[in-house]
């Protein structure tokens, strides 16, 4: 099944960074540690309620497209393998209301897993 990542929250993938994660494999018994494997990633930097809006799509794969078409991403949640790249405080900013309120906007930084995508050909 193609899942298209919903029209309503492309804009949180405006700002985000391809990055490598240098992910540990896991030790087995007897042959010390395991070495390392890299993945493509997409960091990125989202309102505390954006996030509360593209939680529900955490650990499922879906397909992007306009700049990162031909790509899929996974949003990284609470998969053990990637602890490092579990959704982290991203720090906070302070702004001023045209009312001359001041508020606080709460940011999360969070990971995608990014895989390239093949489409199956027609025979």
């Amino acid at each position: 099944m193609r899942r298209l990542w919903p029209d309503e929250l492309k804009s949180i993938f405006e700002g985000a960074e391809e990055v490598m994660l240098d992910i540990p494999k896991a030790e087995r018994e007897g042959t010390g540690p395991g070495a390392k494997t890299q993945r493509a990633a997409l960091r990125v930097r989202v309102t505390q309620e954006d996030y509360q809006r593209i939680w529900p799509l955490a650990e499922t794969r879906y397909r992007l497209d306009g700049k990162h078409a031909g790509k899929a991403v996974t949003l990284i949640v609470n998969n053990p393998h990637y602890h490092a790249w579990h959704p982290a405080d991203g720090g906070t900013e302070e702004r001023k209301a045209d009312s001359g309120v001041p508020y606080t906007i709460t940011y999360i930084t969070a990971y995608f897993l990014l895989d390239d995508v093949r489409e199956e050909a027609v025979a």
